[in-house]
């Protein structure tokens, strides 16, 4: 009865069966799962419980009352010191007046009209959410008059983010999917409850049966995957057979919906006439099958309901159940489309029109499927390997910096497509060129190898809170300083650019997970922020900063946490020199947060690799190995392993070439400029001679791409009768 559930969790495939292959035994719902009022009671209760928790998070990061406790940070001791030695006295006097001033502050920050105003659209957002969850469980197990008892009983259990600490000794002490598992569990302590002495294969049904229910409300969103990873966790289940049954509703629901447009010729001709007016005018390079699906109209909508039946009861509950679960989703192709992104692209006109002024090359560039290109438009192509390949979750990698484009997609190979469906953003081609090349040449100088020297004899803080940088660093600074000006600039935009994207749905109704490194972490930055001004909530899953050239202070992370339901983690070195001075100007008393924890936030991870990252530039090479060490999903092990092999190669360059400078004469700053555009244009010119068409350019065209074709990135939608 549970074979097909055993499979999942083993990992093995699992072909589909048709309705006649349950119509010998009892068809398996909640209610036969849950046969007793005992456990369909604790199943609320669970869910109660579960989501009681998740708003009290969101309550958390608005409570002046609460605040990380961490030592004292080298930043703010650098600081204090300043005045000279103080007695004991003094200090704890000190201390006090500081706790006392810090209390006070976040109450004046958090009381704003603004911040209440953010609160209050949080909190509405969630409770609509919850009380949409709980009605569509009730009615599956015929409990809705329980609901209302379940939400009074509810308890929160919340814990307080991990900090950590990664060496380069712990780099290899466990495997990936170990220390996921670790860090679902911390992240998520399991919730005591009656239904986790349950046989293994019944409580993958529960979950697999709320992940439909789920759906069924014709969307995924963050809030949703958080809570189907807290309930798994309660009931002892691995990680993976959450994402492997994700991975086997995705398909099934796409295969499905394929299957009855196959099958049925009205709905051909529907499609074809659809096509010819352009009233659903969609490329090629949109979702695999979503496409299709968006053209039908609803017309097979009684057949696709009863194919989402047959395919999702060969993942072990009937083929009724399953169906009733997703309720609309399973009858409506378009919402089915629609999930999946079939119709995000098509952001309106004035935003195109506004975006495309400031920020150029915007696109969502897939990390794994190969494309062929046509007149400069990505296209996938609908091979038998490429076919499977769309998922519930969406991750986006955005790179700090360029030395050439294939770096816009070679770093987030390391995310793996099991879990998720992975993208590049790719934007500002040309001063993402010119930052990188910019930042290599810098450190390969004479003036670069002279100053580490020194700036390594005295704390980074120290050096940003008194000046003290090396003369010869300062000469040359323009270098470095007006590509990193530029490049702050337009990903601040970007990140504006993206924020409007995933609001228009440009990735479907799916949980997105957002990477970056560098300049890359601004961009996610800045799309928090603007996410917080929208108050569009239920977008973003998890976020991981890396080595952030943003601020730390606690008013902008307090209004990004707001909008991630998940993960929010600030990955930091204070051994990142090239960080250090690159944010030399910047107001200091905001501190920053690639140096640094951001304090004062609950809420937020903190990350420190100062014992791996001793250099700005690493992080390109060392994301997945931090990212494995943190316990982040679905990375490819490979790839990671690859990417460290890459450093040790590209330090050995770099130490070989900065040898062979600092034998030279000294530098100036036009020289090196010249080197810095010599660089750009190899970079450039090897990327086009290559043809690396997976990042979505023809030859010649890495500057013209029309608005439409920018923002729209790999869904390539256009306007209706465009």
């Amino acid at each position: 009865m549970f074979s097909s559930v055993s499979n999942l969790l083993g990992g093995k495939s699992q072909e589909h069966h048709s309705v006649s292959d349950h119509s010998n035994e009892k068809e398996q719902s909640l209610t036969t799962i849950l046969s007793s009022s005992d456990d369909r009671t604790a199943l609320l209760l669970l869910i109660a419980n579960c989501t009681e928790s998740m708003r009290k998070t969101v309550c958390d990061n608005f409570d002046p009352r609460l605040t990380t406790k961490k030592p004292t940070t080298p930043f703010t001791t650098s600081i204090l010191d300043l005045g000279g030695e103080r007695t004991d006295a003094e200090k704890e006097k000190a201390a006090a007046e500081r706790e006392q001033q810090e209390r006070q502050r976040r109450i004046d920050e958090l009381g704003k009209p603004e911040t209440q105003a953010l609160k209050k659209a949080a909190l509405a957002y969630f409770d609509d959410w919850r009380d949409r969850v709980l009605e569509r469980v009730g009615e599956a197990i015929n409990s809705r008059p329980a609901i209302e008892t379940q939400k009074e009983k509810a308890e929160a259990k919340v814990m307080d983010p991990p900090q950590h600490q990664i060496t380069r000794d712990s780099t290899e002490d466990s495997s990936a999917e170990a220390t996921s598992e670790t860090a679902l569990k911390n992240l998520y302590p399991p919730r005591e409850t009656t239904l986790s002495r349950l046989p293994m294969e019944q409580r993958a049904l529960i979950v697999h049966s709320l992940l439909l229910l789920v759906l069924g409300m014709e969307s995924y969103p963050a809030e949703s995957r958080v809570l189907l990873l807290q309930i798994s966790s309660s009931l002892k289940l691995p990680l993976s057979a959450l994402t492997g049954d994700e991975t086997k509703v995705a398909q099934g629901l796409l295969d499905a919906a394929k299957q009855q447009m196959s099958a049925d010729e009205s709905t051909k001709k529907k499609a074809q006439e659809n096509a010819e007016s352009r009233k659903w005018k969609v490329g090629l390079g949109t979702v695999a099958g979503a496409a299709l699906i968006g053209v039908t109209g609803g017309l097979a909508a009684p057949l696709l309901a009863a194919g989402v039946g047959s395919v999702m009861g060969g993942l072990g509950l009937g083929a009724t159940a399953a169906a009733g679960y997703l309720g609309a989703l399973a009858g409506s192709a378009p919402l089915v489309g629609a999930l999946f992104g079939a119709y995000g692209g098509k952001m309106t006109g004035q935003a195109i029109d506004r975006y495309a002024k400031e920020v150029e090359d915007f696109a969502f560039i897939p990390v794994h499927q190969k494309a062929s290109q046509h007149h400069g438009i990505l296209h996938h192509k609908d091979t038998a390997g490429e076919k499977d390949t769309r998922r519930l979750r969406v991750a986006i990698g955005v790179s700090g910096w360029l030395t050439s484009p294939a770096d816009i997609v070679t770093p987030w190979l390391i995310l793996s497509p099991n879990g998720f469906e992975p993208f590049a953003l790719r934007y500002e081609l040309d001063a993402m060129m010119g930052l990188g090349n910019a930042l290599f040449t810098y450190i390969k100088s004479k003036a670069w190898g002279y100053a580490k020297a020194e700036l390594i004899k005295r704390t980074i803080f120290a050096s940003l809170t008194a000046a003290l940088w090396p003369l010869g660093l300062l000469k040359v600074a323009k270098v470095v300083d007006n590509p990193f000006s530029i490049a702050k600039t337009r990903s601040d935009k970007a990140g504006a650019v993206l924020a409007e994207a995933l609001i228009n749905k440009v990735q479907g109704e799916r949980p997105v997970t957002l990477v970056g490194y560098s300049m890359g972490a601004r961009t996610i930055y800045s799309c928090l922020n603007t996410l917080a001004e929208r108050k569009a909530f239920g977008l973003v899953e998890n976020v991981i900063l890396l080595g952030a050239p943003t601020p730390s202070d606690s008013v902008a992370w307090r209004r990004m946490r707001s909008v991630v339901a998940g993960r929010v983690v600030n990955v930091h070195s204070s051994k990142d020199y090239l960080l250090a001075f690159l944010y030399r100007s910047a107001s200091l008393q905001l501190g920053v947060a690639g140096l640094q924890p951001v304090d004062d936030v609950i809420g937020v991870e903190n990350v420190d690799v100062s014992e791996l990252v001793d250099g700005h530039t690493k992080y390109r090479f060392l994301t997945g190995t931090i990212l494995k060490k943190i316990g982040f999903e679905d990375l490819d092990l490979d790839e990671v392993t690859k990417e460290e092999q890459v450093l040790k190669i590209e330090e050995k360059k770099e130490e070989e070439e900065r040898r062979r400078n600092m034998q030279g004469e000294d530098g100036d700053e036009a020289q090196m400029n010249k080197e810095v555009e010599k660089k750009k244009q190899e970079g450039m010119m090897g990327w086009v001679n290559n043809g690396l068409s997976q990042i979505g350019f023809g030859s010649g065209q890495a500057n013209t791409r029309t608005s439409e074709e920018s923002v729209s990135g790999e869904h390539k939608i256009a306007r209706a009768g465009a």
